[in-house]
Parts: C-alpha cells; structure tokens; sequence
C-alpha cells in the first residue's frame, strides 16, 4: 500500500478569484440565473435572483466554486451586501477571510 497523500486545498488560487472591487461585479438584480453545468453539475442549474434563498445558495456557489469571471458575471454588488451577513454564516470561513479581506466594505456590511 501507498501512503495516503493529502489532497491540495480547494482554496488555492482562490484570491485570484475574488474581483479587487464589488463595482465591476455585473450580475442581474432581477431575473434568473442559468449557471453552466461545470458550476452546477448537481442539484439546481437556474436561480431566481428575486428568491432571496435561491440568491442565498447561488451566491454561496459561486463563492465556493465560481472563477472570477464567474463571480463578476452572475454576481449583483448590491444583492452581495445585501446577503453578505447570511453568507458569512453558510461559507467557510477561510473563504470568507479570503473574501473580506480582500473587499473590505464587506467585513462591514
């Protein structure tokens, strides 16, 4: 037998992913979201932004999993800070750390 080997953090390169600034985030206020199946290949595949629960595990989503052109892309800056205190509680918190300190108005939100 082998020795086990960790695997790599699901966090590398994760700071490359979060944009420098929530003004160039461009996602809907309004609508659904469609995300392709790379992102959401299990469970839902469309989001009603306007369901403040489906925004909440579509956010949650992109936060974990989504490149940054992804975030930028299907994200809405002001949704963000809206649901920033919810998030906050159903992400980890290393990305979260990650997320904050990188755009800090959101530790504030």
């Amino acid at each position: 037998m082998s020795p086990t080997k960790s695997l790599p953090s699901r966090l590398i390169g994760a700071a490359d992913r979060i944009p420098a600034s929530l003004d160039v985030l461009a996602g809907p206020d309004h609508g659904r979201v469609v995300l392709p199946l790379r992102l959401a290949w299990s469970g839902l595949t469309e989001f009603d932004v306007e369901d403040s629960r489906e925004r909440l595990t579509l956010y949650c989503l992109l936060l974990d999993c989504g490149q940054h052109d992804d975030v930028v892309r299907y994200v809405n800056a002001e949704l963000l800070r809206h649901d920033w205190s919810r998030i906050r509680k159903l992400t980890a918190r290393r990305m979260i750390t990650l997320w904050e300190s990188r755009v800090p108005e959101l530790a504030a939100a």
